[in-house]
């Protein structure tokens, strides 16, 4: 008898693992003689053309299969696990984690701390790499995973240890040296904290993470998100306007350096600010251009002017179509956002008025009451704070007949808010339908004017008069 192994959760219809009569419950023992650890290993030796894999029934019964494939063939199964192993967890006792900062009683998937590479492989979370041996290091260059997305906030060997709470914390730095000479492509994070990690040590972050381009192809600055359950975490001071103002001078001052040296010419501005400093500071956002493919998304760097982009572009192709007015009607919505897009937010929804008279969109922006009002971002907005303020709207029906929320309110693939409530909980306190406005700006505007979503699910709905 062998391990555990990894059990299979599904088998997919039409493939080899179908035809060879392997079934959910059962469990991959070997693959080519060799245990695979996790998915990357499975992967790496399912590439032969000429496979063996162990495989263990629900009984206990271990069946050999011998196949022949093309290389790039699916065995066809899923795992129970996505990674073929349990997660890691996050060894650091941050003094900026928001998990710490949050309150008792939430679900429990929201306190688990994950700090795993796979993941910033898999799905572009941020890791640490305090955790990470040296054959860690090697199976990341000897499978080529890359882009990994590292949270640095800051090369001070000593002040990284004290930032995350780990003796081992500045212990990563020839690591990422080994991946920048092997060319795994990395990506970096720099949570700032004022008057820890920011002035010059930002400048000496950012100078030192330079050196390791074109490997490390961009680092973004985010300030630090302090809610109201601080009690025994470590003082911090929240930005002001002049603080930020100074962050973005010594990017920028960065950027232009960068931009000219040639070093990097597919990613030539290396140093990203996030769009809550330019909102902060009371300035205008970057040119398109500076985003460099807007590499740093998802850590909020140019998301606001890039659905800026999309709604224009998105009016401008409906505008040219003859036809559109049959296919949008009067009425009246709102549009729901934090604090702190809510500006950018109002420009856009008269964008969408004015292009379309018939629409008639509120803007309301709510104050988070549950983590506190120094949080202003959209996606950490709850269904409680949510229900709260739309009711106190008088009358109610001033709303009109749609509520507006962004996707990044809920739960992946879910209607679920962070305190667990639900769409459904806030259209029976509300009495108003909800409608989850998907990411993009084109889909902002669709939601908007009511027209259905461009997913392959809703193709042939909408294809009658977008592709007529």
């Amino acid at each position: 008898m062998h391990s555990k192994g990894h059990k299979i959760k599904r088998v997919l219809p039409g493939g080899i693992a179908e035809e060879m009569g392997v079934e959910a419950g059962m469990s991959i023992l070997k693959v080519n003689d060799v245990v695979p650890e996790d998915v990357f290993d499975y992967q790496y030796l399912m590439e032969d053309e000429y496979v063996t894999v162990l495989i263990r029934e629900e009984d206990g019964t271990e069946t050999l299969l011998e196949i022949e494939k093309d290389p790039d063939e699916d065995f066809g199964v899923e795992f129970e696990s996505s990674l073929m192993d349990d997660y890691r967890h996050c060894s650091n006792k941050c003094i900026f984690c928001f998990i710490d900062q949050m309150p008792k009683g939430m679900r429990d998937t929201l306190y688990f701390k994950d700090d795993d590479s796979r993941l910033s492989f898999l799905q572009g979370n941020y890791v640490t790499l305090t955790n990470m041996k040296d054959k860690d290091i090697d199976r990341i260059i000897r499978y080529n995973m890359e882009p990994i997305n590292i949270s640095i906030h800051t090369t001070n060997p000593d002040l990284r240890c004290r930032m995350l709470g780990n003796r081992f914390a500045g212990e990563i730095f020839p690591k990422v040296r080994r991946l920048a000479d092997a060319g795994i492509t990395m990506n970096g994070q720099i949570v700032l904290c004022r008057g820890i990690n920011d002035g010059y040590e930002l400048d000496r972050s950012i100078r030192e993470l330079a050196d390791l381009r074109p490997a490390m192809r961009s680092v973004s600055v985010v300030p630090v998100g302090l809610t109201k359950f601080r009690e025994g975490l470590t003082p911090l001071i929240p930005f002001d306007r002049k603080s930020a103002c100074d962050v973005i001078d010594m990017i920028e001052k960065w950027q232009n350096t960068f931009a000219n040296d040639g070093i990097s010419p597919d990613f030539p501005h290396f140093i990203h600010a996030s769009d809550e400093w330019y909102i902060m500071a009371g300035r205008d956002l970057p040119e398109p251009s500076r985003y460099d493919g807007y590499v740093q998304l998802e850590n909020g760097v140019g998301m606001v002017r890039l659905m800026e982009t999309e709604i224009d572009r998105e009016l401008d192709v409906l505008a040219g179509r003859d036809d559109i007015g049959g296919f949008i009607r009067e009425r009246t919505v709102t549009a729901v956002c934090g604090k702190l897009v809510e500006p950018y937010m109002r420009i856009f929804a008269d964008k969408v008025m004015q292009a379309f008279p018939m629409i008639h969109i509120n803007v309301k922006s709510i104050r988070n009451d549950f983590f506190g009002d120094t949080i202003t971002v959209t996606g950490l907005i709850t269904g409680q704070d949510l229900i709260a303020q739309l009711r106190a709207e008088q009358p109610v029906h001033s709303l009109g007949e749609e509520i507006l929320i962004p996707v990044n309110m809920l739960r992946s693939g879910e209607k679920v808010f962070l305190d667990d409530l639900t769409v459904y909980d806030v259209e029976r306190e509300i009495g108003i339908p909800v409608g989850v406005v998907w990411s993009g700006g084109d889909e902002y505007v669709r939601s908007m004017l009511d027209l259905p979503h461009k997913t392959e699910g809703d193709r042939q709905i909408y294809e009658s008069w977008e592709d007529s």
